[in-house]
């Protein structure tokens, strides 16, 4: 993916997406900045810049902003489906209007993305599909069950078209950040009214933990995002690309809990298999 690439990147108007595109941007690439209200990227003027309106989980916008991407550079070589939001609760105190629009924007929208780009790519037999996932993706925490699901189902989504796409000459890179200095965890960050004394000392402590700590996160978006077109342009890029020291130490400590877990019942397990016939002597 050497040479200059054609961006789209989703969830433009801050965080990651907005340090994607300025640093796309600066090493050359062409990018299409989308975002809800386009207006939030005005001052990323730039002749190698096309600035849309989208939302995530309107499917007719997403066929729109894509048909003016590709009628206008001609080509998305690379997308980037950074939208999304959290959402804390303890499960029990999640709501059902709410989880339905997250997964409307964390799974269904980028799901219909890939959906609309791939064609395209596929045609011109090259592409990267850059999925932004979360450490939460691989280990669930208390109070972030609903966004860890949606984020699981990013993950397992993304580790099946990897294997699609490979032979296709395509590529996938799933991006799992841990705490950033983004917005995520700010105004963005949606939040169950329901409080059930019970998870206090779990969800509730989780809930309080994320809010207090917004802004002063170890993660820097401006870093995450150039590490994030490092591999996008690299010859051999990752497939999974945790982001920050704790992102990293949480994926490889849940692997070892895994083992762990399974290691006493791993004779049982195999044995729930339909035994094999003995062989019948000559």
């Amino acid at each position: 993916m050497a040479g200059e690439q054609v961006w789209f990147v989703t969830g433009a108007s801050r965080g990651f997406g907005r340090e994607i595109v300025g640093q796309a941007l600066e090493r050359g690439h062409r990018v299409v900045a989308t975002a809800r209200d386009p207006a939030t990227l005005a001052d990323l003027a730039d002749e190698r810049l096309l600035a849309l309106p989208l939302d995530v989980t309107d499917a007719g916008q997403i066929g729109e902003a894509v048909t003016q991407a590709e009628a206008h550079f001609g080509a998305i070589d690379v997308l980037v489906n950074n939208a999304g939001y959290g959402y804390l609760a303890a499960v029990e105190e999640g709501e059902d209007d709410e989880i339905r629009a997250l997964f409307d924007a964390n799974v269904f929208g980028l799901a219909a993305l890939i959906r609309a780009v791939l064609p395209g790519q596929r045609a011109r037999g090259r592409g990267t599909i850059v999925n932004i996932s979360s450490a939460g993706g691989f280990a669930g925490f208390p109070g972030s069950g609903y966004y860890a699901a949606s984020k699981f189902a990013v993950e397992g989504l993304s580790e099946s078209l990897a294997k699609e796409l490979a032979p296709l000459g395509l590529r996938v890179l799933l991006v799992e950040p841990g705490p950033f200095r983004t917005d995520w965890a700010g105004s963005s960050l949606r939040q169950s009214p329901i409080h059930i004394d019970a998870y206090a000392p779990t969800a509730g402590v989780r809930r309080r933990t994320v809010h207090a700590t917004s802004g002063t996160q170890a993660g820097c978006p401006a870093r995450a995002a150039a590490t994030i077109i490092d591999a996008v342009e690299d010859a051999n890029p990752p497939f999974r690309l945790p982001l920050g020291e704790s992102a990293a130490v949480t994926i490889l400590r849940e692997l070892e809990s895994v083992a762990a877990d399974i290691a006493p019942w791993l004779a049982r397990a195999r044995a729930a298999d339909v035994p094999l016939l003995e062989e019948v002597p000559a």
